[in-house]
């Protein structure tokens, strides 16, 4: 083992930028159920500091990186501040940090992703069968459940989603609603100015239709909250998020304890 670092001074930084990039693409591509495409780049200058573990920044970018089997991202790419690792446990396949460090990031998901993501069982369980009494009031005691939801993704960070509400034996009465998405303290994602579109809803349906609207939009405000969604050892924040096209983009940063050992 030491002859062989003796040899990698010996080469420069080729040698052991090739082998962190080697294990930490391996360490990666298993945080994620599919990868599409997956690079990672480490940089060190002067190369003699990897043997000390100092890395000047690392850096990932990725095409199709789908999460927990259902949150598929279109794109994902982070690069972080100087990195302090244990180099000797690279020449082991792994990568462990000597202390947290800090990266910035962005995420790129498509319209139809999203719309996907809708029907994954984590997001289903917080749509059906729900008992609140705003909602069972409305069924006449029946639990509810918002199927079918479509969102659309429009200028100025706003989105349309249409929906089903299925009241059991008091039927399914179609629900449809704008709104502008917000950040609130970095982590959770808002659903503000909720505003239902009496015009997607026959005529008969629309007081009805209008009380769910007001209870979906509360549901997704308690939707999404990254810290249900950190990997292990990685706290995420958000800074900003704007509508694309098509696209949702996200930008943030975050906090890494440790490299993840799972997705």
């Amino acid at each position: 083992m030491i002859g062989g670092l003796t040899s990698f001074q010996g080469k420069g930084s080729d040698w052991g930028e090739n082998l962190l990039n080697s294990v930490a693409s391996n360490t990666l591509r298993h945080l994620f159920t599919q990868c599409d495409q997956l690079e990672v780049k480490v940089s060190c200058h002067p190369s003699s500091k990897l043997l000390q573990g100092s890395i000047d920044s690392f850096n990932m970018s990725g095409k199709g990186l789908v999460i927990r089997k259902a949150f598929r991202t279109e794109e994902m790419w982070f690069e972080t501040d100087a990195v302090a690792i244990d180099f000797s446990s690279a020449l082991k396949g792994k990568i462990t940090l000597k202390q947290p460090t800090q990266a910035i990031a962005q995420v790129k998901l498509l319209e139809e992703d999203i719309n996907q993501a809708f029907k994954a069982q984590l997001v289903r369980k917080r749509l059906e069968n729900l008992t609140a009494p705003t909602l069972t009031e409305l069924s006449g005691g029946d639990p509810v459940s918002f199927t079918d939801i479509n969102l659309t993704l429009l200028p100025n960070n706003q989105i349309q989603i249409d929906a089903k509400a299925d009241l059991g034996q008091a039927g399914v009465i179609p629900v449809s609603l704008t709104c502008t998405l917000g950040v609130e303290r970095r982590r959770r994602l808002l659903y503000k100015n909720v505003t239902f579109q009496a015009d997607n809803v026959p005529k008969e349906h629309q007081v009805v239709s209008e009380k769910l609207t007001e209870v979906l939009g509360d549901i997704l405000n308690n939707m999404v909250d990254l810290d249900r969604f950190n990997l292990d050892g990685v706290k995420m924040r958000i800074n900003r998020l704007e509508t694309q096209g098509k696209t949702l983009v996200f930008s943030g940063y975050a906090q890494i304890n440790h490299i993840p050992r799972q997705g």
